[in-house]
């Protein structure tokens, strides 16, 4: 659906807009609820379920955006402004879900 032309002018230009359920977000995710640690991309595999051939390439798609670093075959989150939100967003959901599994019903 288009939009129209002012908000198109007034919408924030780096703006992070990842689709929930993609394989960018599940990795981001993953990778936000361990900002202190860096990962193989097996680990992020086992650790995520994101398809072996998919990782990779979406790391490196994640990496050209700056949204992730590596540095030999460890990957890790980036130091980016735009992921405080996502990593905030990202705790919270995680908070949620887990309040919800154990709150008495």
């Amino acid at each position: 659906m288009p939009i129209g032309i002012d908000q198109f002018d007034d919408a924030p230009g780096e703006t992070l807009e990842i689709q929930t359920g993609t394989n960018a977000h599940t990795i981001l995710s993953f990778l936000a609820e361990h900002r202190d640690q860096a990962f193989t991309q097996s680990e992020i595999r086992e650790r995520t379920g994101v398809a072996r051939g998919s990782v990779g390439t979406t790391l490196s798609r994640l990496e050209d955006r700056g949204l992730v670093r590596h540095r030999g075959r460890y990957w890790a989150l980036a130091e980016d402004d735009r992921l405080a939100a996502f990593a905030a967003q990202t705790a919270a959901s995680s908070a949620s879900t887990t309040d919800d599994y154990y709150s008495e019903g």
